[in-house]
């Protein structure tokens, strides 16, 4: 399978089994469109025509790089992955490497977009006690198996609003990393509100990333973002967002935004950060009900496709100006990149990666939290529902019969169970506008990296 577009001046050419790119001429771009269909003498005659100047000899020449490349299993190769995309998960069954600490279901903030109903998803407030954290932690090593590097993050809600236990829970899975046999890594996700000189000292001395909600432009993000007494919170965040991003020197930190209905211009809350400081961006787009006033219209979905194109102008202007700044959906290795493993058997929600509760029940995700029927038991008795745990490990890009025939199927791997479940009502449904934006994400990444490349960026 190939996938063929022009975008920012360069004609790409994607070999979707091999994960080969190439940038062609025209002449290349038009043969390789006609390659399968079109028997040798056909399409030579055909671009001798399109081509009038080209010599014939130079039109053979190159159907035969094309040819060989097809023969190096660049161009045209099969796909093979099938037959392999359940037994993936089955090899590492059992193995946990990560989990998401609910430490708080509690928000001071009243955000009316917030999937998690205000940090309450669904249920009762309420803020995880130590001992239900501690025995989570060891949960996790009781179930890693080999493996050495576990990943913790700790999430709500508003985390901050039980600070003293996030300490009292990275104090102790570093005393149990040594005779355990591990290293954890800690995430901290935070709407900023209680940053203060503690959290940015703690912050930066154990969280390897910290995630922070801001939604670029000032009347954007307080339309959403704002307390139970309506009021906006961009005027107090940002300045403890500077101050905490400027302590880590400017890196392992991620300004993560959402755009709505109100903002599908969101490059310009991109500019918005970036004239703040900011240069480690995310911008995802909103998760809700078609009906919700906040959701994406069909109209706004046309403008959000044209911003991912004028965003990796943007980056690749600045690159040349050298300010060069990330966005998290445009970073993509085209040298290596992610095993195919990864590639088709997805994120590991239910099976690799579990989120708990403050009261110490298992999901498979923060973004199912709440959900009855998908929870997978407790830390404290383990695992009683394989049923849907199973379903979990069977979900993979090639088991959506919609995506067989999609070129992004191995950039994707299946996309988000989450998005598809509240979408379909089924974690193998086809979230078709999450597809739509991130197919095109992805042809503006690839671009991006071609574009450096050929300007040996």
């Amino acid at each position: 399978m190939i996938h063929q577009y022009k975008l920012g001046g360069y004609n790409i050419v994607l070999d979707i089994c091999s994960g080969a790119v190439h940038a062609v001429d025209d002449l290349a771009y038009d043969l390789i469109a006609g390659f399968e269909s079109k028997t040798k003498e056909q399409l030579l005659a055909d671009m001798a025509q399109r081509y009038p100047t080209v010599p014939a000899e130079e039109i053979k020449s190159c159907y035969a790089q094309i040819e060989a490349l097809r023969d190096e299993g660049q161009l045209f190769t099969p796909d093979t992955f099938a037959p392999m995309a359940g037994k993936f998960k089955e090899k590492s069954a059992g193995v946990i490497k990560a989990l998401c600490l609910h430490v708080a279901h509690t928000c001071n903030l009243n955000c009316s977009y917030c999937f998690a109903s205000q940090g309450k998803y669904h249920g009762d407030r309420a803020v995880m006690r130590f001992e239900v954290g501690k025995r989570a932690l060891d949960f996790l090593i009781e179930h890693s198996g080999k493996r050495r590097n576990l990943e913790v993050d700790f999430f709500g809600g508003e985390p901050l609003m039980n600070f003293q236990v996030v300490k009292d829970l990275v104090a102790y899975a570093r005393s149990r990393e040594k005779e355990a046999g591990k290293n954890f890594r800690f995430t901290l996700t935070t709407n900023g509100m209680l940053i203060d000189d503690d959290v940015i000292d703690f912050a930066n001395r154990e969280m390897s990333n910290v995630v922070l909600s801001l939604d670029g432009r000032k009347e954007i993000h307080d339309r959403y973002r704002v307390d139970y007494a309506g009021n906006g919170s961009w005027e107090r965040i940002v300045p403890k967002f500077q101050k905490l991003v400027a302590a880590r020197g400017g890196k392992n930190y991620y300004m993560r935004g959402t755009f709505t209905h109100q903002n599908p211009d969101f490059v310009q809350d991109i500019r918005q950060m970036l004239d703040l400081g900011f240069t480690e961006l995310s911008m995802e787009p909103v998760v809700c009900a078609p009906e919700d006033p906040s959701a994406l219209t069909p109209a706004d979905i046309e403008i959000v496709k044209q911003q991912y194109e004028e965003l990796a102008e943007l980056m690749l202007q600045r690159d040349r100006e050298g300010r060069p700044f990330t966005f998290y959906h445009y970073m993509i290795d085209l040298s290596g990149g992610p095993c195919i493993y990864k590639r088709i058997s997805g994120c590991g929600s239910g099976t690799e990666y579990m989120a708990v509760t403050p009261w110490g029940d298992l999901y498979p995700c923060h973004q199912f939290v709440g959900e009855e029927r998908f929870k997978l038991g407790d830390i404290w008795n383990g695992l009683d529902n394989p049923e849907v745990q199973g379903e979990f490990a069977a979900c993979n890009v090639y088991a959506k019969p919609e995506c067989q025939d999609c070129w992004a199927k191995l950039y994707c791997s299946g996309g988000c169970a989450a998005n598809a479940y509240h979408a379909t009502g089924a974690i193998t449904g086809i979230y078709e506008s999450g597809c739509e934006l991130f197919r095109k994400r992805m042809e503006c990444a690839i671009m991006l990296a071609v574009a450096r490349a050929a300007e040996g960026r």
